[in-house]
């Protein structure tokens, strides 16, 4: 192991106004570096940045609760589809849509090479669930507390910015999960619990968690504690299965933050719409206000190949009550890894989300590019909505309106009735 180092959360409790806050400062405007720094402090946001990947190009994004709300990029490989460069061309799509942060969960092919390639192309924080690479080759029984804490450090060495560690399962809870219409949907879930009934053993990862976060302050990774139980169908949301192991993650939240590692905590999953305020809200009251990183969530079961419309629906709600960071869903969630097509769509979907919820929490200044393409679009100035818009590219390719031209009417309505126009006529 490496000598120990400072944290972010360290310092920021020492006072200190690390550089990656300054970075990221910049970008959220409307805090000051001493509150950012506070909010770091308390525990209520997070800025992951292993120094590694700091030393690499890592541009650091500040996550929390009053942050703009960031949206997250699942990636990776599987055993049936395994391509190095197929992931980089996804990653850059991640990237160039707006991924603020990314995660590898590849199953497929040399996961310690595609990590290590994805971390130096990635100028934003990479995450990972370190539980898949150690499974890869051996049985999920086989597993060991000093397997995993090897495997960390390997990752850690590599330059991963953020672990996501299934803590919260315990034993206890899995007769919870027998009433369960859907049952346990978490990869990492699913392994740990035939660990434990063919071990017939308490969760090595709850056993052991003092060593886990003790090696994550050496690298200053952040823990992100994963939701072993979230629903994975509508029919089990909010059950006593999540809420035992929800209460049990507000647990390990405080034992991380006291020993200085910074904390964020994934949630659900499939939820009705009506009971996402709610989820929010137990989170943050369990959870010491440590942000929220969301997997949509989906607010119905029936629509495989919408889901990145059916997880944006819950996630801007989620994010309006304080989710902090939004994992994408994309339209093959429930069929198939994503190509660089559906990365793309998810991506978008979940910028929409981040955004409407950041104007519904009155954010200064969030609004202003919207003000300023509704000005453009007031004034039929087809090349300023380009200036402004999400995806410039996409004007072109779907609007009947030539940015070069004069006359620059739509064929919605065509020139005689363009609303704007005639009103123009009826000012003068």
């Amino acid at each position: 192991m490496k000598s120990a180092c400072k944290t972010q959360l360290s310092s920021a409790r020492n006072g200190q106004i690390t550089p990656e806050v300054e970075m990221v400062a910049e970008r959220e405007s409307h805090l000051t570096t001493q509150e950012i720094s506070a909010e770091i402090a308390a525990g209520r946001a997070i800025i992951p940045a292993n120094p590694l990947h700091l030393e690499m190009g890592l541009n650091p994004v500040l996550i929390g609760e009053r942050a703009l709300t960031k949206i997250n990029a699942n990636l990776g490989t599987s055993a049936d589809a395994s391509d190095l460069s197929e992931e980089q061309k996804k990653l850059t799509a991640a990237l160039q849509a707006g991924a603020d942060t990314v995660m590898d969960l590849s199953t497929g092919g040399d996961l310690s090479l595609l990590r290590k390639q994805m971390v130096s192309a990635s100028p934003v924080p990479v995450g990972t669930v370190p539980l898949y690479s150690l499974v890869q080759d051996r049985s999920p029984e086989d597993l060991t507390v000093q397997l995993f804490l090897k495997e960390l450090e390997k990752q850690a060495v590599q330059g991963v910015d953020f672990f996501t560690i299934h803590s919260g399962l315990l034993f206890d809870h899995l007769s919870l999960v027998e009433k369960r219409l859907g049952g346990i949907v978490s990869r990492g879930g699913s392994l740990l619990a035939r660990w434990m009934r063919c071990n017939n053993q308490e969760n090595f990862l709850y056993q052991y968690f003092s060593e886990i976060i003790a090696l994550l302050a050496e690298y200053d990774v952040t823990i992100s504690l994963g939701d072993a139980l979230r629903p994975g169908c509508l029919a089990d949301a909010t059950d006593a299965a999540q809420l035992a192991e929800l209460e049990v993650l507000g647990e390990l939240t405080e034992q991380a933050q006291s020993a200085g590692v910074q904390v964020m905590v994934e949630g659900p999953g499939h939820v009705p719409f009506d009971q996402i305020a709610q989820n929010v809200r137990l989170q943050q009251q369990l959870c010491n206000h440590a942000p929220f990183y969301v997997l949509g969530p989906l607010v119905s079961d029936i629509f495989p190949g919408y889901d990145h419309i059916t997880g944006a629906i819950g996630a801007t709600e989620a994010a309006r009550h304080g989710a902090a960071l939004l994992c994408y869903v994309t339209p093959t969630e429930h069929l198939c890894l994503p190509d660089e097509a559906a990365v793309k769509e998810g991506c978008a979907a979940f910028k929409i989300a981040a955004h409407a919820a950041d104007i519904a929490r009155e954010i200064p200044g969030v609004d202003s590019l919207d003000h300023e393409l509704s000005r453009a679009r007031a004034a039929l100035d087809w090349k300023r909505q380009l200036k402004y818009c999400y995806e410039p590219e996409k004007i072109i390719d779907l609007s009947s309106a030539d940015p070069s031209s004069d006359d620059q009417h739509c064929s919605m309505c065509g020139a005689d009735w363009c609303a704007v126009k005639n009103s123009s006529v009826q000012k003068n």
